[in-house]
């Protein structure tokens, strides 16, 4: 054998491997050449090969791991410490050349393929990169002892939302970390009402409870970022006594690509991206930043969007253009948008078979919102849905003439709507008694699409009865 002096050897087998086995006699030729360079590494049972004297115990797979085993048998050469190459599999030329050993394994086959590494079983490589470094976590972890029952002791533990949620183990954290290219040290910003600071991690955490699988996580960080924008007023959102809560719209291309729901019951359950992408974002100001009901979350009323309210728009009509793009992006662009959201208010209308119609309709509709007298305090998003769409466009209508006449339609004389008006205590001071008034401010109703093809309804999500600048406004953010 002429391999340099300087150079070492690790030999990774595991005794649930044909190959392996094959390859027994050409091992112990090899610890008897190179004895102390040579270092066998065994995965599986430590005693194999039974001929062969100083094994390595590999069963924890940690060298298997570092050195990004695949298949084994795998034998690797380091020089001055680092490798320098590798083989795998039998090859009995390939080792022979190698090794620069001319009659190594002259009595076996010429070739026989390898086996899969331990370290490659399925779900093996999350839980070996936390158990050896591979992803650093720095949260805090807490030990459950195996007579308590885990679900319960979420409950206990204050971080559930009242439905159960999933384990946050170190696996399925890190699961969650590697579908983001962000470090998980990095602080996406302060969570109200605490301002706690939130970590990629501490948001990974929650997204794993809220039941969110890893290719949504991206989503949930665009959703973050968004809700923490000073015009969303997350804050103020969460201490009103009023209904609303965040509901988040997604657009563009990622919506398809992790399979949300922009169709049949969109705005309901049954899809899993859909309920967990908004559970998530309710978790994290529920569990870092401190907000819960009965506490600094003050809501009479609240509504069942405080669990989750996420849907992605219905973009199959590709001259109706989207929310994302009303708000300056592209059908390209993957874009999270967030609404202060109050609940559903259905729209019926079967009859209206031509535009006008149809938007006055949705405007003696929106005219509630909040309150029939209530103006100028309270934005609204409008889902059409695909077949009210469909009356738009065959009518020859494009998104901006329907809004401007749904506009129209609500412009109201101020002595309709001021305090005492028609018997009703509510409404308008008496300053707005002799102006005409708009529903909403110039930028307070948006449109999106979403909804089953069959069906002649849409929906009102009302806001928050403080919106605009002293409130809170609709915020988008972009996906990289």
């Amino acid at each position: 054998m002429n391999s340099s002096s300087e150079s070492q050897f690790a030999l990774v087998l595991k005794k649930d491997c044909a190959t392996c086995r094959l390859i027994e006699p050409v091992a112990r030729e090899l610890a008897e050449q190179l004895r102390d360079s040579l270092r066998i590494y065994v995965q599986d049972d430590p005693s194999f090969p039974e001929s062969i004297a100083g094994k390595v115990d590999d069963t924890q797979l940690e060298f298997s791991f570092h050195n990004d085993i695949e298949v084994v048998p795998t034998l690797i050469r380091f020089c001055a410490g680092k490798e320098s190459e590798r083989i795998f599999g039998w090859d009995r030329k390939q080792w022979q050349d190698f090794m620069q050993m001319p009659g190594l394994g002259n009595e076996l086959p010429d070739f026989r393929p390898g086996c899969g590494s331990k370290s490659r079983d399925p779900g093996m490589e999350d839980m070996l990169a936390v158990k050896f470094g591979g992803a650093r976590q720095a949260a805090r972890q807490l030990e459950i002892d195996d007579s308590e029952d885990v679900m319960e002791a979420c409950y206990e533990r204050g971080w559930t939302d009242g439905l159960p949620v999933t384990p946050p183990t170190p696996v399925r954290v890190a699961r969650m970390l590697a579908a983001s290219d962000r470090t998980a040290d990095e602080i996406i910003g302060n969570i109200p009402p605490d301002y706690a600071p939130c970590s990629i991690e501490k948001a990974a955490i929650n997204a794993v409870m809220a039941g969110c699988k890893p290719e949504y996580f991206p989503v949930v960080l665009a959703a973050l970022e968004g809700a923490l924008q000073e015009p969303f007023c997350w804050h103020g959102l969460l201490c009103t006594t009023y209904f609303s809560s965040p509901v988040v719209i997604v657009s563009g291309p990622v919506s398809k690509r992790i399979g949300m729901n922009s169709g049949i019951n969109a705005l309901g359950q049954g899809n899993r991206a859909n309920a967990t992408i908004g559970r998530s974002l309710q978790l994290i100001i529920q569990n870092i930043g401190g907000g819960r009901p009965g506490g600094i979350d003050r809501a009479t009323l609240g509504n069942p969007g405080k669990y989750s309210f996420c849907f992605a728009e219905d973009e199959s009509d590709e001259q109706w253009p989207s929310l994302a793009m009303d708000r300056g992006y592209t059908r390209a662009d993957s874009v999270v948008s967030l609404f202060a959201g109050s609940g559903i208010q259905p729209v019926m209308d079967q009859q209206s078979r031509n535009p006008e119609s149809l938007a006055r309709s949705l405007a003696a509709s929106l005219r509630t919102v909040s309150h029939a007298k209530v103006f100028m305090q309270t934005d609204a998003l409008l889902v059409l849905s695909p077949e009210h769409r469909r009356v738009f466009r065959q009518g020859g209508w494009n998104k901006a003439e329907v809004k401007a006449a749904i506009y129209e339609a609500l412009r109201t004389p101020g002595e309709e709507l001021v305090r005492g008006a028609g018997g009703i205590a509510e409404g308008l001071p008496e300053q707005f008694k002799d102006r005409t008034l708009d529903k909403f401010r110039a930028d307070g109703l948006h449109i999106a699409s979403a909804g089953g093809t069959a069906g002649l309804f849409s929906a009102i999500i009302a806001g928050w009865v403080a919106s605009g600048e002293k409130g809170s406004q609709l915020v988008s953010q972009a996906m990289v």
